[in-house]
């Protein structure tokens, strides 16, 4: 059975040092989505008058809405994820701009499976996010298990 092709969207082949990365902006509309799929409903996410009296001093992402950044990347490389560590570092404002990173920094050919390292930056240059990401790269053409 032929193993579906993927969009030219990603490195080509699955090796050390291959990387990939994306921005986006962060809106209100996000942040209540993820908030109706959750009901994480922290009032540093939801109340302007609690987060101003914070150290925050304006509402600050749910961490997990950060994170759910990079489940783009296992979405472009079809990559069932094993386990998944986070550090949050700094706080997402509604507003910001993220770019999130992932590298593959190991492969284990003989169980399948690959290690990526994963960070996140705002747009003011300011690491907010850092992660190990280990899993199985569902669909690859050149993949040899």
């Amino acid at each position: 059975m032929q193993r579906p092709r993927l969009p030219k969207r990603i490195p080509d082949k699955i090796e050390v040092g291959a990387k990939v990365a994306y921005s986006r902006t962060f809106t209100e509309a996000d942040v209540a989505l993820f908030i109706g799929v959750t009901w994480d409903i922290n009032p540093l996410h939801t109340d302007d008058e609690y987060a101003s009296a914070t150290t925050f001093k304006k509402r600050i992402l749910p961490g997990m809405l950060t994170a759910s950044m990079l489940t783009h990347f296992g979405g472009l490389w079809a990559f069932v994820a094993k386990d998944m560590e986070f550090e949050f570092v700094a706080p997402v404002f509604i507003g910001d701009t993220i770019t999130a990173h992932a590298e593959i920094i190991e492969i284990d050919q003989e169980k399948g499976w690959i290690l990526l390292r994963c960070h996140c930056i705002n747009h003011e240059g300011v690491e907010v996010l850092r992660a190990r990401i280990s899993g199985f790269p569902g669909i690859f053409e050149n993949w040899e298990r």
